[in-house]
């Protein structure tokens, strides 16, 4: 295993702690005595930091600069997974695919342009299956769908159904109308009418024989229009029977 083999390596490189002026190798112990070690390090060195973990703690190696510190952790970061053995816990570094994974072979997040589908990352998706850019997962969508964000989430319907608050549906359900065009279902709009005006002048008509009969007309605007089968708008205009008023005579001016 490569991460031990680096322990290992480590713990033969703090032996030393340089070239001196005349560039001959020295050897000495590791400086814990005169500095502690971080926390959860079992043993250590200034230069390369942990060299074993506490019980329980896995060990990883970080880069500090052009450098590899050792480090001991609780659980491992993102883009690694635990493995644990009787002599030392150690973080290792997942697929170059996954974002994260559980173990050498389970993906659990995939990187950008790859979906996760049964722990591993894959470019396209099989058959009846989505591949979810937001997710980047391979998402089992509801029937009739062939686009979704999730399983009732969805987006893109099937060329014969109408698309509803995430949801494919054969015909557009009560209070909604079908968009043939879209595939959408739009929800219904009824028509709305303003109040009555005032009822206009007595007016008489030709075709009326009767004297001083004549009709008088009011009328209320439409203030929404109905939609194709919405509620159609009542008529907006009435007209009555009335009697004209006698006009008054003026006095005569001697």
């Amino acid at each position: 295993m490569r991460t031990p083999f680096l322990i290992w390596i480590l713990q033969l490189v703090s032996l030393t702690e340089g070239l001196d002026d005349t560039k001959v190798l020295r050897y000495r112990r590791s400086s814990t005595a005169s500095r502690p070690c971080p926390a959860g390090c079992a043993t250590c060195s200034a230069l390369n930091g942990c060299l074993s973990c506490k019980p329980r703690l896995f060990f990883h190696l970080e880069l500090d600069g052009m450098r590899q510190r050792g480090t001991c952790l609780s659980s491992c970061p993102r883009g690694h997974y635990g493995t644990r053995s009787q002599h030392i816990s150690t973080c290792t570094r997942c697929k170059e695919d996954c974002a994260s994974c559980f173990s050498e072979n389970f993906c659990t997040h995939c990187h950008p342009g790859h979906f996760l589908f049964r722990g591993k990352c894959e470019i396209s998706c099989p058959n009846g299956l989505t591949a979810n850019a937001a997710l980047r997962e391979c998402t089992e969508c509801s029937t009739g769908c062939e686009v979704c964000v999730r399983r009732n989430v969805c987006v893109r319907c099937r060329a014969d159904l109408y698309h509803l608050h995430g949801l494919c549906h054969p015909s557009c359900p009560r209070g909604f109308e079908p968009d043939v065009q879209l595939m959408h279902c739009l929800p219904q709009v009824h028509c709305v009418v303003g109040e009555w005006t005032d009822w206009g002048p007595c007016v008489r008509r030709r075709s009326m024989r009767a004297y001083r009969r004549g009709e008088e007309t009011r009328t209320r605007r439409v203030l929404q229009s109905p939609s194709a089968s919405g509620d159609p708008c009542p008529h907006v205009s009435e007209t009555r029977k009335c009697v004209i008023k006698k006009r008054q005579k003026s006095p005569i001016r001697l």
